[in-house]
């Protein structure tokens, strides 16, 4: 027999991975002393409040479907991957000193967060209803935006 999950349980790793990046953007911010870098930081934090916001009220509304896996611990396994990966175990202000010593290197930490962001919310569609997989699709393009944008300034940087 297989296991199930609901789909609340999924979004709560999406709003986990959103404060992550949060929380990433508002310590980079006070890292620089450059009102651009901390300009650019400070909004991309926001950014990333707005998608909590929009992901909460999605949690809020979601009924409490289940997900059915192909072979037991199939989906567990999956989203703990995606959720518990290098890059989120990274975040923490000791890992800022020693990673982040300059524009070019939180930008980049930056667009990985981002993609990283597409990619988690794009696996949450087959498992959402047509309603809020339409709410999620929005927060993917967003996603989409921020990584263009940053790709846009990391360009300009490394000039």
């Amino acid at each position: 027999m297989a296991n199930v999950f609901n789909a609340a349980e999924i979004i709560d790793m999406g709003i986990e991975k959103e404060k992550k990046r949060r929380d990433f953007y508002g310590l980079v911010a006070t890292k620089f002393k450059q009102k651009d870098m901390k300009d650019l930081f400070t909004r991309l934090k926001d950014w990333e409040v707005t998608h909590i916001k929009k992901f909460t009220e999605i949690r809020i509304s979601v009924e409490e479907s289940e997900v059915v896996e192909s072979y037991q611990g199939e989906f567990e396994a999956y989203m703990k991957a995606m959720v518990d990966d290098m890059l989120y175990k990274q975040v923490s202000p000791k890992e800022f000193s020693k990673n982040v010593k300059s524009s070019i290197s939180a930008i980049r930490y930056g667009i990985g967060f981002e993609k990283d962001a597409k990619l988690f919310f794009a696996e949450l569609l087959k498992y959402m209803t047509p309603y809020h997989r339409e709410k999620v699709q929005e927060l993917i393009d967003e996603e989409k935006k921020h990584v263009a944008y940053l790709s846009e300034l990391k360009r300009k940087y490394e000039k």
